[in-house]
């Protein structure tokens, strides 16, 4: 047997009952076990009674052992229930489990037994099993609540434990400095009550009731700086932001108060148009602090309102900072590089779907960030919103137990609490690489915004919080108990500090102190300047090396065949042998090749959704992996392509977050379908296409969305072009939609080539049933020797002889080109409009001119017609054609963007191409239509 020091607990108890057993009758233990006890004895400490019957005595004592082992599991699992958390003093919910006669003891029961059954690091400092449950009852029932039932892994479960038993990062273990912390609370007070006296009914969202937060984050950033961290990316929504980015972010008072005034800046009004920014409680910051010996970067991104978007832009910006692409083959990611912390709102955490998303991501391959600091800035309140009307789970935080994350539930007003929790939360995130929660629970101390009256909807509540004591007057009320303060120091700090922001006010001139980041315009023409043409030889050798496989690596032998044709796709340079694929590989190779690392995910992206790209292959024997993009030999930058979670929203915008923080990567995100946009909308609203207009920011993200009618449905037809060309304005984002692999090719190359000159967000529409097909395949001598076309003219056709001018874009183009209609139709020409936005005013222009003959121009689409591209390019048009009629040809409007059937879709795609081609001879019944700009027809 073990030595008595190896026995805890209930094991403990169970050989002191074996010991009863073996003094009773020797003969009833086994031999072993008599053997030993013939050698051994309990400690005096531990003692054994004799004086009743041994089967009374002992039955009575296992089950003392029994129910005091059981209280003390039941305190550190749901001892949080009895947590005092709530600074407003409403009663915690409790648990039966949690009371002595729920486990059949008394507290003589728990004098008489010695404090090694209940275990733990609490055990050695107490003198029976009574002290030992007292003492955690003050841990885990006093004002933090440690949620870490739902924590499975030993090995997180017991250092958790072990850190909360021993007070590993409390006073006195860890001392405060507590004069510090009295004017760190200070500064954070003063400057709201400041700003609420100088500018009353502005909105600031103040952070009174949650002032910790700023000392929370404080202990969180000391942490990575002490660890050698190099970035601290810091997201939250707009409560309490202003006082973050000013103690935090050092963000200057003049900068705050001058916004607070918001003069009206001198500009002219088309400057003032193109440049909108954002208020103030929505803007980042960034802040270095260096020493001699290291650097650390605190950044907020911009954020708007009470968006939980910004969190997978973190742990995006986080992943981007912590990876190295500099070099050919596969990235390398060193998780000590960053630090995530997110801020959340109680209400927003379970009632935003974005969150959940950005949970799932945390150990997934690819995503990984080294774990990240989340806060949840608990005011108990949504804008008028109970918790009983916002979540059903037991807290706020309950959404982060499904995905084992640890929950530390503490009283914002118990400043050494809060200070202890943000300690822990840092060193389990940095010896686990995991995500960490604590739940700040804390009070709004004004309505959702300071002009607003939160005693309308929670009358009561409010009676408590306007005769509460704020954090600062509870904690300099305790440092006055302790000695280490008098009396008169808590409020003539406040009076110091209070003067020091009235001299700035005083001395304030705002339109000097206001400059907002305007992001500068490239060069004109700087995306025609880009030269994308890749030599033959080069491409040849590039194929080449993509085709090659490890030694004894066994291929699928399907994808074997069509790698064999493969080989000869660039022998005649002029054969229309390139499928898109094959162009795409090539474009990304020759980036790789140019120094340009690349990232690429999306759902099932590694394949493809068609089947078309197999940027890595399976050894069908072993199941190993190979990526040909990372074996390239004259890469000089590294590429990673990772399937994604079933996730649009918060892939979108860990990707967007990933393109911010590393701007001189390619980096892309491809839709199963173009439809899941729909699931991103958000991002794609508040930070793609606005964040240059608000913030500044340069986002050069590309969106590849499979795009095309082809008789799936509603739900896989339309990537809603319509709805980006309607976000476009002063050159904010590309929008493409090309018809060939040459385009496609040259597309990618000069969206690489400008990610440090003209960066824009790119969107390509991009084919479905087109992957394959001949039309769409292009010669190598276009690769070679060709470049970006934002349209392409007709050239099957005598110019002078047209009178019917068509312009497309896309999918239509092919069925156009490819109908048995066309070869009696060559009075019409097709000519392809294959960038969008921009839109190419000069090229369509010449385009129109080059038919002299020409008295009609249709644009012509398969989307219905208040959707696709009509809408846009339509005052583009009337602009352009001059004297020649104008009309659109499409599908009816309608709610739905494509019809369910597909019969229906593929009688409609044909009357709609026979009326484009001759419409002369169209039938009437046809479900299509012509709207000009004269009238209808």
């Amino acid at each position: 047997m073990a030595g008595w020091e190896d026995f805890s607990g209930i094991n403990r108890g169970y050989v002191l009952e074996l010991y009863e057993r073996y003094r009773h009758d020797p003969s009833s233990v086994d031999d072993d076990t008599r053997r030993y006890f013939e050698r051994w004895s309990p400690p005096a400490d531990e003692p054994v009674s004799a004086a009743r019957p041994q089967e009374e005595r002992r039955s009575e004592r296992t089950a003392a052992i029994v129910g005091a082992v059981a209280l003390a599991q039941s305190i550190r699992r749901y001892g949080h229930l009895a947590a005092r958390i709530d600074p407003l003093g409403s009663r915690p919910p409790g648990d039966p489990l949690l009371l002595e006669r729920t486990h059949g003891v008394t507290e003589e029961d728990l004098k008489r037994l010695p404090a090694a059954i209940i275990g733990g690091p609490i055990a050695t400092e107490a003198a029976d099993a009574a002290e030992a449950i007292a003492a955690l009852r003050r841990v885990y029932c006093s004002t933090t609540g440690y949620d870490l039932a739902h924590i499975f892994v030993p090995e997180e479960r017991e250092w958790l434990r072990e850190s909360v038993e021993r007070g590993r990062f409390r006073p006195p273990a860890a001392p405060v400095d507590e004069r510090a912390l009295l004017e760190r609370l200070t500064d954070v007070e003063v400057l709201e009550r400041f700003v609420h006296r100088s500018f009353p009914g502005k909105t600031r969202f103040s952070i009174e009731g949650l002032d910790m937060l700023v000392p929370v984050l404080d202990t969180a950033i000391a942490g990575a700086a002490d660890a050698g961290i190099g970035n601290v990316i810091i997201g939250m929504a707009h409560r309490g932001r202003l006082n973050v980015m000013a103690h935090v972010l050092g963000k200057p008072y003049e900068q705050i108060l001058a916004e607070f005034k918001d003069p009206l800046q001198s500009r002219s009004f088309r400057e003032d148009m193109a440049w909108s920014g954002d208020v103030k409680y929505h803007a980042g910051a960034s802040r270095s602090i260096a020493d001699e010996e290291s650097r650390l970067v605190v950044t907020m991104p911009p954020n708007p309102s009470h968006l939980e978007a910004v969190d997978p832009i973190v742990v995006g910006m986080a992943r981007a900072a912590g990876t190295r692409a500099d070099q050919a083959g596969a990235p390398s990611f060193d998780p000590t590089v960053s630090l995530p912390v997110l801020i959340h709102g109680d209400a927003a955490f379970p009632g935003q779907g974005v969150v959940a998303e950005t949970l799932n991501l945390y150990r997934l391959p690819g995503y990984q960030t080294g774990g990240t600091i989340h806060i949840i800035a608990n005011n108990q309140l949504g804008f008028t919103t109970l918790p009983e009307e916002a979540y059903s789970t037991s807290y706020a935080s309950g959404l982060a137990r499904g995905f084992k994350i640890p929950i530390l539930h503490v009283n914002a007003d118990d400043a050494e609490a809060c200070v202890a929790a943000a300690r822990l939360a840092f060193e389990y995130r940095a010896r686990f690489r995991r995500d960490v929660l604590i739940d700040l629970v804390g009070y709004r101390r004004y309505g959702h915004n300071e002009g607003d009256e939160p005693a309308f909807t929670q009358p009561l509540m409010y009676q408590r919080i306007a005769s509460h004591p704020t954090v600062r007057e509870i904690w300099a009320r305790a440092l006055q108990e302790r000695g280490v303060v008098d009396e008169a120091l808590p409020d003539a700090l406040v009076r110091e500090r209070m003067d020091a922001l009235q001299r700035t006010l005083d001395a304030l001139r705002p339109e000097e102190a206001l400059v907002e980041p305007q992001p500068e315009l490239a060069p004109a023409g700087a995306a025609r300047r880009a030269r994308t043409a890749v030599p033959l030889d080069r491409l040849r050798a590039l194929n080449n090396a993509l085709l090659k496989l490890p030694d004894d690596f066994s291929i699928h032998r399907k994808l074997e065949k069509a790698r064999e044709r493969r080989r000869q796709v660039l022998d005649d340079p002029d054969a229309r042998t390139i499928e898109w694929s094959t162009a795409e590989e090539l474009a990304l190779g020759s980036i790789l090749e140019d120094g340009v690392a690349i990232r690429m995910t999306g759902e099932d992206v590694q394949r493809g959704t068609f089947s078309q790209r197999h940027a890595v292959f399976h050894d069908v024997k072993t199941g190993a992996k190979y990526t040909p993009l990372q074996g390239i030999p004259h890469a000089k930058a590294a590429f990673e392509i990772h399937n994604s979670p079933l996730s649009e929203n918060a892939v979108l915008g860990f990707e967007y977050g990933y393109s911010i923080q590393s701007p001189s990567r390619l980096v892309i995100w491809e839709a199963q379908y173009g439809d899941f946009i729909n699931g991103a909308q958000v991002v794609v609203d508040e930070f793609l296409v606005s964040a240059r207009a608000k913030w500044g920011q340069e986002p050069s993200l590309v969106l590849l969305l499979p795009h095309g009618h082809e008789g799936q449905g509603p739900d896989h037809a339309s990537a809603r072009p319509e709805r980006f060309l309607q976000l476009a304005a002063d050159v904010n984002i590309r929008v493409a939609n090309c018809t060939t692999a040459a385009q496609y090719f040259h597309l990618l190359r000069r969206q690489a080539a400008l990610l440090v000159d003209d960066p824009l967000p790119l969107i390509v529409l991009t084919p479905k049933s087109l992957l394959r097909h001949p039309f769409v395949a292009s010669a190598a001598r276009e690769l070679s020797e060709g470049r970006w076309r934002p349209v392409l003219d007709d050239e099957t056709v005598a110019k002078d002889q047209v009178k019917r001018l068509l312009l497309c874009s896309g999918k239509i183009a092919v069925d156009l080109f490819t109908s048995d209609d066309r070869q009696s139709a060559r009075e019409a020409a097709i000519v392809r409009v294959e960038q969008l936005y921009p839109f190419p005013v000069d090229d369509v222009q010449a385009a129109i001119a080059s038919y002299p003959a020409a008295t009609d121009v249709v644009w012509v689409q398969e989307e219905p017609e208040n959707m696709g591209a009509w809408e846009f390019v339509r005052p583009h048009l009337e602009a352009l054609v001059g004297q020649r009629r104008l009309a659109v040809l499409a599908r009816p409007r309608s709610s739905s963007p494509a019809e369910g059937s597909a019969a229906r879709h593929a009688r409609n795609q044909q009357l709609l191409i026979r009326r484009a081609l001759n419409p002369q001879g169209s039938p009437r019944e046809e479900a299509t239509h012509v709207t000009e700009n004269r009238g209808e027809t």
